[in-house]
């Protein structure tokens, strides 16, 4: 029997994280990331990842915004490699804080 592929969401073109649809995705395990447009890429994934939670889609430099749904959530607070787990331990969320502006840390 055939072994079910582990499925990751990325919703708009603009993302640079695609969200998990699969239980069990720990370190090593590829994953199929779709778009709505139907392409698909494969990527192994580095840490363990529950379902609902989020990979890079690309290398993203600590400061660069990470990007979900088409809408900024956070801004990478250290270096993320491709493929890597994207949680509070490397994003640093920028919503319901007074202290950040869109685009940017207040001065």
């Amino acid at each position: 029997m055939a072994e079910e592929k582990k499925i990751a969401l990325k919703v708009n073109d603009k993302d640079n994280v695609a969200t998990i649809f699969a239980n069990g995705i720990t370190d090593g395990t590829v994953v199929e990331v779709r778009d709505p447009r139907g392409n698909m890429e494969e990527i192994t994934v580095i840490g363990d990842v529950p379902y609902g939670h989020k990979i890079a889609l690309k290398p993203i430099h600590k400061g660069e915004l990470i990007i979900k749904y088409g809408e900024e959530i956070g801004m990478a607070s250290a270096d993320i490699v491709k493929g890597e787990y994207v949680h509070v331990h490397n994003l640093e969320s920028m919503r319901g804080r007074g202290d950040w502006e869109k685009g940017g840390r207040k001065e």
